[in-house]
Order: structure tokens, then sequence, then C-alpha cells
């Protein structure tokens, strides 16, 4: 028999159903108004919602200064290094002669590298501007000229001796100080000059050669195909790249596979005792240690005690993959850990073994995870720059590397390098430098979200 809905009231008169339950059964309005509705919940009510509000305000407000952080950094980068992808050049009308530009008079690449281009420019110029009478006036002629014209010139006419013999108007690479004053860079002085670098008379010949169409900006070669160099104008971030590509070649070559392997057994195979427990907190301390400590370590063991060359992409490799690892293991672990025990079980119901449901099942579906973690862990390495300034990849270098044991220069070391110079040229070079840096860290943050949705498995 069903009891009643209403419990009959006790000896005092109150009802012997909780309050709770006693008061859901009375009307709507009454129980919203016995409870809710009093000064003290609106107040409360009140409080939750105005706090609410400013937290809001907090994170757009925080999100709006991260924005406005990244975009004043953005445009400053690009105000200062877009003008680097452009260089100032002249143009001479340069008399090729064959006694001077090949002396063995076979046009051969040994005979025109042994060729004076220099001369020819220099006559060139001076043909231009025959009032430059004097050897100050023909000093200060001669440094409009960048100090690598000749080499330009060189190569053009190895690639075709077609021009020997021959007067042709030829575009040369202008000096920096020529290059700054015609990006705007230099102001004019109440003397004429400019900069302090280009004195009036110099100014007088750059306006006129500007005027006659002579001086014009083109498309900066030299930056994307050269090294470093001592002038503004010659520097290029070729082997800096080129550093950077062998060093990460031989950083992900060591410390994803060592990497993904330590995680597969320490989160699959290895049993839960102190010893592991002891492995898992050095990981994680590896992880928080200072960079330069490892590049004290590459110091002292590889160099010192190995002998492995100095300021090759092999050593600065190793050094970052040991960097690398603890980030690699870390994030392959939480990759392996985020597959659904439902996997495994499903696995092991189908008679399969442990290592079978470990590479079958299990790392395919983690994949994506540790590819990402890896590329990361990479693009955090690329940025590094103390511990390869301690196994000695601070070094002028100025010949483009061929392999892993050739003297190189890693990128973030370069731009590191061209900020220490004092030249105005060198603050827009260095601008363009971390622009290609963070180009390459875009791209490689752009194939871990290409790799990580192209192997992505959904269940």
């Amino acid at each position: 028999m069903m009891q009643p809905l209403h419990a009959p009231p006790n000896e005092a008169g109150v009802s012997a159903l909780p309050r709770r339950v006693a008061e859901s059964m009375m009307p709507t309005e009454e129980r919203i108004g016995s409870r809710h509705t009093d000064a003290a919940a609106e107040a409360r009510l009140r409080a939750r919602y105005a706090a609410q509000r400013r937290f809001k305000a907090y994170g757009v407000l925080a999100i709006g200064v991260a924005i406005g952080a990244l975009l004043w950094l953005l445009i400053t980068l690009l105000s200062n290094g877009v003008t680097a992808f452009v260089q100032t050049n002249l143009r001479l009308a340069i008399t090729f002669d064959p006694a001077v530009v090949d002396p063995q008079g076979n046009q051969s690449p040994e005979s025109l590298a042994q060729g004076d281009f220099g001369r020819v420019i220099r006559d060139a110029l001076r043909q231009r501007f025959p009032d430059a009478q004097g050897r100050v006036a023909v000093r200060n002629l001669l440094a409009l000229l960048s100090s690598g014209a000749e080499f330009e010139l060189r190569d053009r006419v190895i690639a075709d001796p077609s021009m020997i013999g021959t007067t042709q108007p030829v575009w040369v690479l202008a000096s920096s100080d020529v290059d700054m004053f015609r990006k705007g860079f230099f102001e004019k002085a109440a003397d004429g000059g400019a900069g302090g670098r280009l004195n009036a008379q110099q100014v007088a010949w750059i306006e006129e050669l500007a005027a006659s169409g002579d001086l014009a900006l083109q498309w900066n070669r030299l930056f994307f195909k050269a090294g470093d160099s001592r002038d503004p104008e010659l520097v290029g971030v070729l082997g800096g790249v080129l550093g950077s590509f062998f060093t990460l070649f031989v950083c992900l070559v060591l410390a994803f596979p060592f990497g993904v392997a330590a995680a597969i057994y320490l989160e699959e195979f290895a049993p839960k005792n102190r010893f592991t427990d002891i492995i898992e907190v050095n990981i994680n301390n590896l992880a928080a240690v200072p960079s330069i400590i490892f590049g004290l370590l590459g110091l002292a063991v590889f160099l010192n005690f190995f002998g492995m060359p100095r300021s090759a992409p092999l050593v600065g490799g190793i050094v970052l993959a040991l960097m690398s690892l603890p980030t690699i293991i870390i994030a392959s672990r939480a990759a392996l850990r985020a597959v659904p025990p439902s996997i495994r079980e499903a696995a092991y119901g189908l008679g399969a073994s442990k290592m079978q449901v470990v590479l079958h099942h299990v790392l395919p579906l983690g994949l994506p995870g540790m590819l990402t973690g890896s590329i990361i862990a990479m693009a955090q390495a690329l940025g590094e720059t103390a511990p390869l300034l301690m196994i000695g990849m601070v070094a002028f270098i100025v010949d483009i590397p061929q392999g892993l044991t050739s003297s190189a220069t890693a990128l973030p070391v370069q731009i590191f390098m061209w900020a220490d110079n004092p030249e105005r040229g060198f603050v827009e070079k260095t601008s363009a430098a971390i622009i290609v840096l963070l180009a390459f860290l875009l791209t490689m943050n752009a194939i871990a979200i290409f790799l990580r949705k192209k192997f992505e498995r959904r269940w």
C-alpha cells in the first residue's frame, strides 16, 4: 500500500518530512519569495555577476595587451627590416678592357679570377664624375661604392664572358652609407652632409645620380645567397640558415627516436618503483635546466674530451638534442597517456601481445601528439643561442657550410652578432634576419599543425 504524500505532523506540530522536501512541495511563488528574493540573496547575486564581469574585462584586457605587444613587435621589425630586402645600386658605363680583366687572354675562370675588376669600376666612376680631382676627392668618390662591387662584377663576367671587350651600363653595389641615405635613414644636415658619414660633395654626387636615374633600389639577392661579412651591404643569411638547418637535422635525428623510445618504455613497460620515480623526477628537472648548462656540457665533453670539431653543426646538434630530449619525452608520455584505455583493453581482448598493443594501436594514436611536441622542441632549439655560443658557433664565418662538420654559425647567433655592430646598416639587416627566423618558426609550427591533423584519429 502506498504511503501518503504528506507525512502527518509530529507531536510538536512540525512536518516529519525534511525541510528541503517540504519546501519543494510549496508553490513556486511562495518558495522563491521565501528563499531567493530577500535582500541578502540579491546582493550576493549582484556581487557574483559583478565579479564575473570584472573577470571577463580582465581577460579581454590581458588579450588586448598581448595582441598590442605582438603588433608593436611586428610593426617595429617590419619597419626596420623590410628595407633590407632591397639594396641601392649604381649604374655605370663600364669598359671591360681585356688586358685588365683577362690577364691570360683565354677567358677562363682562372684568368678572370685574376682580373682587376676594381680598376674598371673605379675608372667608370671617375669618368662619370670628372670634377673629382685630388686624392681626397677621389677617395670620397670611391667611398660611394661597396667593397664587394668588384667581386660581384667578376662573378657576372665569369658567368657571361661575352662582356669582355665591350662597354656596357652595369648596376654595381653601392656602399652602406649611400644605401642608408637613399632609404631615408640618414637626414641631410645643415652643412650639406648626411648622417655624419657623408660630406656635402658626396651627397651632391648621390643626388645627381638619383636625378639621372643611375641610382635605384633593387632586389637584394646577396641577402639570401651570401654569408656573413664586415660590410652591412654584403651580409646574407644563407650561412646562418644552412647552419641552423644542419644543426636541427642532427638534433631531430638524435632526439626524436630516443625521446619517443624512452617515453614508450616509461609509460608502457617500466615497472612502477623507486628507480623509475627517480628517472621521471630527473627528466622533469632537466626540462627546466638553463640552456647555458648544456652548452657547458658540450664544451667540456664533446670538444675538450672527445675532440670533436669546433663551430660544427654536428656538435651543436648533439647539444641541442640533449636539451630537447626532456621536452620530447614529456610530450610523448602525455600523448600516450591520452590514448583511451578502451583501445588497449580491446586489443588485449582480441589476443594481442603487449608489444602489438603498443606498436599497432597505442603508438599510432599517440603519434600526432608526439610529432607536435617534437616540432615544438625543435622550434625552441632553433631559437637557442647560449649553448651554441659555448661551443664556438659565434665565430665570424664567411663561407657557406657544406656539411655537418664544416665551420658554421646558426641564425640566432648571427642575429646576436649583427645586433652588436655599430653601423646603421646592420640594424635593418638584424631586423630582416629576425623576420626570416620568425618565418622559419611559423613554418615549423604550420608543419606541426599539418602533421597533427593528418595523423589524428578520432574515436
